[in-house]
Protein backbone atom coordinates (compact mmCIF):
# COMPACT_ATOMS: atom_id res chain seq x y z
CA UNK A 1 0.00 0.00 0.00
CA UNK A 2 1.36 3.26 -0.52
CA UNK A 3 1.65 5.94 1.71
CA UNK A 4 0.18 9.47 1.49
CA UNK A 5 0.06 12.45 3.96
CA UNK A 6 -3.46 12.43 5.54
CA UNK A 7 -4.91 15.69 7.57
CA UNK A 8 -8.06 14.04 9.56
CA UNK A 9 -11.18 16.52 10.45
CA UNK A 10 -13.07 15.47 14.11
CA UNK A 11 -14.07 16.65 16.40
CA UNK A 12 -14.41 13.89 18.71
CA UNK A 13 -10.80 13.27 20.46
CA UNK A 14 -11.03 9.54 20.78
CA UNK A 15 -12.49 9.23 17.64
CA UNK A 16 -9.59 10.94 15.63
CA UNK A 17 -7.12 9.48 17.24
CA UNK A 18 -9.00 5.95 16.77
CA UNK A 19 -8.77 6.71 13.14
CA UNK A 20 -4.88 7.61 13.05
CA UNK A 21 -4.12 4.59 14.98
CA UNK A 22 -5.62 2.87 11.85
CA UNK A 23 -4.27 4.91 9.25
CA UNK A 24 -0.88 4.61 10.49
CA UNK A 25 -1.21 1.05 11.48
CA UNK A 26 -1.80 1.08 7.54
CA UNK A 27 1.43 2.68 6.84
CA UNK A 28 0.33 6.03 6.26
CA UNK A 29 1.14 9.89 7.27
CA UNK A 30 -1.21 11.59 9.67
CA UNK A 31 0.19 15.48 9.39
CA UNK A 32 -2.56 16.28 11.73
CA UNK A 33 -5.95 16.05 13.61
CA UNK A 34 -8.39 19.03 13.67
CA UNK A 35 -11.80 19.68 14.65
CA UNK A 36 -12.73 23.06 12.95
CA UNK A 37 -12.10 25.27 9.73
CA UNK A 38 -9.54 27.32 11.13
CA UNK A 39 -7.24 24.85 12.45
CA UNK A 40 -7.52 22.61 9.33
CA UNK A 41 -6.63 25.60 6.70
CA UNK A 42 -3.57 26.41 8.85
CA UNK A 43 -2.31 23.23 8.68
CA UNK A 44 -2.84 22.66 4.64
CA UNK A 45 -1.21 26.06 5.04
CA UNK A 46 1.69 24.27 6.47
CA UNK A 47 1.88 20.81 5.77
CA UNK A 48 -0.50 20.55 2.54
CA UNK A 49 -2.10 16.84 2.34
CA UNK A 50 -2.54 14.50 -0.43
CA UNK A 51 -6.25 13.44 1.30
CA UNK A 52 -8.11 14.64 3.89
CA UNK A 53 -10.31 12.28 6.28
CA UNK A 54 -13.02 14.32 7.72
CA UNK A 55 -16.35 13.92 9.59
CA UNK A 56 -19.33 16.15 8.73
CA UNK A 57 -21.07 17.32 12.22
CA UNK A 58 -18.82 19.43 13.75
CA UNK A 59 -20.88 21.35 16.15
CA UNK A 60 -20.31 24.93 16.02
CA UNK A 61 -19.03 26.37 12.96
CA UNK A 62 -18.76 25.05 9.36
CA UNK A 63 -19.50 21.08 9.32
CA UNK A 64 -17.36 18.78 7.15
CA UNK A 65 -19.01 19.24 4.23
CA UNK A 66 -18.60 23.43 3.78
CA UNK A 67 -14.64 23.19 5.34
CA UNK A 68 -14.05 20.77 1.85
CA UNK A 69 -16.26 23.00 -0.45
CA UNK A 70 -13.88 25.72 1.43
CA UNK A 71 -10.43 24.13 0.39
CA UNK A 72 -11.42 22.92 -3.07
CA UNK A 73 -11.89 26.94 -4.19
CA UNK A 74 -8.11 27.20 -3.90
CA UNK A 75 -7.09 23.92 -3.96
CA UNK A 76 -8.30 20.43 -4.75
CA UNK A 77 -7.73 17.78 -1.69
CA UNK A 78 -9.63 14.35 -2.20
CA UNK A 79 -11.98 13.32 1.02
CA UNK A 80 -13.37 10.52 2.84
CA UNK A 81 -15.80 11.11 4.98
CA UNK A 82 -16.19 9.21 8.10
CA UNK A 83 -20.20 10.47 9.55
CA UNK A 84 -22.59 8.89 11.03
CA UNK A 85 -25.40 10.62 8.46
CA UNK A 86 -26.62 8.85 5.75
CA UNK A 87 -29.87 11.07 5.07
CA UNK A 88 -30.32 11.74 1.23
CA UNK A 89 -29.78 15.26 1.62
CA UNK A 90 -26.31 15.47 3.40
CA UNK A 91 -25.17 12.83 0.87
CA UNK A 92 -26.15 14.86 -1.78
CA UNK A 93 -24.29 17.63 -0.09
CA UNK A 94 -21.25 15.78 0.10
CA UNK A 95 -21.49 14.36 -3.65
CA UNK A 96 -20.81 17.61 -4.76
CA UNK A 97 -17.55 17.70 -3.07
CA UNK A 98 -16.45 14.39 -5.41
CA UNK A 99 -15.57 12.41 -2.15
CA UNK A 100 -13.81 9.27 -2.65
CA UNK A 101 -15.14 7.43 0.32
CA UNK A 102 -18.55 7.59 2.56
CA UNK A 103 -17.76 5.78 5.53
CA UNK A 104 -20.37 5.59 7.93
CA UNK A 105 -20.03 5.57 11.68
CA UNK A 106 -19.81 3.03 13.47
CA UNK A 107 -16.80 2.15 11.46
CA UNK A 108 -14.21 -0.67 11.43
CA UNK A 109 -10.71 -1.00 11.08
CA UNK A 110 -12.11 -2.68 7.40
CA UNK A 111 -14.08 -0.23 6.45
CA UNK A 112 -11.33 2.51 6.46
CA UNK A 113 -8.78 0.11 5.46
CA UNK A 114 -10.80 -1.25 2.41
CA UNK A 115 -12.12 2.56 1.23
CA UNK A 116 -8.64 3.94 1.30
CA UNK A 117 -7.01 0.66 -1.03
CA UNK A 118 -10.20 1.82 -3.14
CA UNK A 119 -8.82 5.68 -2.44
CA UNK A 120 -5.25 4.96 -3.28
CA UNK A 121 -6.03 3.37 -6.50
CA UNK A 122 -7.86 6.03 -7.90
CA UNK A 123 -5.38 8.56 -7.11
CA UNK A 124 -3.03 6.69 -8.92
CA UNK A 125 -4.64 6.13 -11.90
CA UNK A 126 -6.84 9.33 -11.60
CA UNK A 127 -7.64 10.77 -15.28
CA UNK A 128 -10.26 13.23 -16.73
CA UNK A 129 -13.24 11.24 -18.63
CA UNK A 130 -13.89 12.80 -22.05
CA UNK A 131 -17.22 12.24 -21.99
CA UNK A 132 -17.12 14.95 -19.39
CA UNK A 133 -16.44 19.41 -19.11
CA UNK A 134 -12.85 18.59 -19.17
CA UNK A 135 -10.69 19.54 -21.69
CA UNK A 136 -6.58 18.08 -21.85
CA UNK A 137 -4.18 20.21 -22.87
CA UNK A 138 -0.97 18.34 -22.55
CA UNK A 139 1.75 18.05 -20.26
CA UNK A 140 -0.79 17.14 -17.31
CA UNK A 141 -2.72 20.37 -17.93
CA UNK A 142 -6.27 20.05 -18.12
CA UNK A 143 -8.96 22.89 -18.57
CA UNK A 144 -12.79 22.25 -16.85
CA UNK A 145 -14.61 23.98 -19.34
CA UNK A 146 -17.66 23.79 -17.55
CA UNK A 147 -16.76 25.66 -14.59
CA UNK A 148 -13.69 27.63 -16.03
CA UNK A 149 -11.05 26.10 -13.43
CA UNK A 150 -7.70 25.27 -14.67
CA UNK A 151 -6.15 21.95 -13.29
CA UNK A 152 -2.29 20.73 -13.22
CA UNK A 153 -2.81 17.35 -12.49
CA UNK A 154 -5.69 17.63 -9.93
CA UNK A 155 -4.46 20.59 -8.29
CA UNK A 156 -6.63 23.87 -9.34
CA UNK A 157 -4.23 26.92 -11.25
CA UNK A 158 -5.71 30.42 -9.96
CA UNK A 159 -6.61 32.23 -13.46
CA UNK A 160 -8.08 36.30 -13.23
CA UNK A 161 -11.39 36.98 -15.08
CA UNK A 162 -9.65 37.60 -18.10
CA UNK A 163 -7.23 34.89 -18.25
CA UNK A 164 -10.12 32.30 -17.75
CA UNK A 165 -12.08 34.46 -20.93
CA UNK A 166 -8.97 33.63 -22.92
CA UNK A 167 -8.19 30.33 -22.18
CA UNK A 168 -11.87 29.55 -22.51
CA UNK A 169 -11.79 31.58 -26.20
CA UNK A 170 -8.80 29.15 -27.14
CA UNK A 171 -10.08 26.28 -25.98
CA UNK A 172 -13.41 26.00 -27.51
CA UNK A 173 -11.47 27.14 -30.73
CA UNK A 174 -10.03 23.47 -30.37
CA UNK A 175 -6.40 24.09 -32.10
CA UNK A 176 -7.68 26.88 -34.78
CA UNK A 177 -6.10 30.35 -34.36
CA UNK A 178 -7.79 33.12 -33.11
CA UNK A 179 -7.16 36.42 -34.21
CA UNK A 180 -6.15 38.74 -31.80
CA UNK A 181 -8.21 41.06 -33.20
CA UNK A 182 -11.31 38.94 -32.54
CA UNK A 183 -10.21 38.21 -28.68
CA UNK A 184 -10.02 41.97 -27.85
CA UNK A 185 -13.55 42.56 -29.37
CA UNK A 186 -14.37 39.64 -27.39
CA UNK A 187 -12.81 40.43 -24.21
CA UNK A 188 -12.99 44.29 -24.13
CA UNK A 189 -16.03 44.93 -26.23
CA UNK A 190 -17.01 48.33 -24.93
CA UNK A 191 -13.35 50.21 -24.99
CA UNK A 192 -10.40 49.85 -27.19
CA UNK A 193 -7.09 48.45 -25.92
CA UNK A 194 -3.23 49.22 -26.50
CA UNK A 195 -1.29 46.20 -27.84
CA UNK A 196 0.86 45.91 -25.16
CA UNK A 197 -2.40 44.99 -22.81
CA UNK A 198 -3.16 41.74 -24.87
CA UNK A 199 0.59 40.72 -25.00
CA UNK A 200 0.62 41.11 -21.46
CA UNK A 201 -2.12 38.84 -20.58
CA UNK A 202 -0.93 36.06 -23.31
CA UNK A 203 2.48 35.95 -21.48
CA UNK A 204 0.87 36.04 -18.01
CA UNK A 205 -1.63 32.89 -18.94
CA UNK A 206 1.62 31.15 -21.06
CA UNK A 207 3.51 31.32 -17.22
CA UNK A 208 0.83 29.11 -16.20
CA UNK A 209 0.57 26.77 -18.58
CA UNK A 210 3.87 25.17 -20.16
CA UNK A 211 5.00 27.73 -22.46
CA UNK A 212 4.59 25.51 -25.41
CA UNK A 213 0.84 24.74 -24.85
CA UNK A 214 -0.42 28.54 -26.14
CA UNK A 215 1.41 28.97 -29.56
CA UNK A 216 1.24 32.45 -31.06
CA UNK A 217 1.56 33.21 -35.05
CA UNK A 218 3.08 36.69 -35.21
CA UNK A 219 0.86 39.35 -36.26
CA UNK A 220 -2.26 37.54 -36.58
CA UNK A 221 -3.61 35.59 -32.95
CA UNK A 222 -2.87 32.48 -31.24
CA UNK A 223 -4.31 28.98 -30.66
CA UNK A 224 -3.53 26.30 -28.10
CA UNK A 225 -1.17 23.96 -30.11
CA UNK A 226 -2.21 20.27 -31.14
CA UNK A 227 1.50 19.21 -30.85
CA UNK A 228 0.78 19.32 -26.84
Amino acid sequence: MNSVKILIIEDEAIVALDVKRILTNLGQIVINCVSNYENAIESIKENRPELIFSDINLGKGKDGIEIIEEIQKNDFIPVIYLTAYSDEETIQRAIKTNPLGYILKPFKKEDIKSTLLLSLYKLKTQTFNKNNSYEKLGDNYFYDLENEILFFKTKPIKLSIKEKQLLTLLVEAKGQIVSFKYIEYFLWPDAPICDSTLRTLIYRLRTKLNYKIIETISSIGCKISNSS
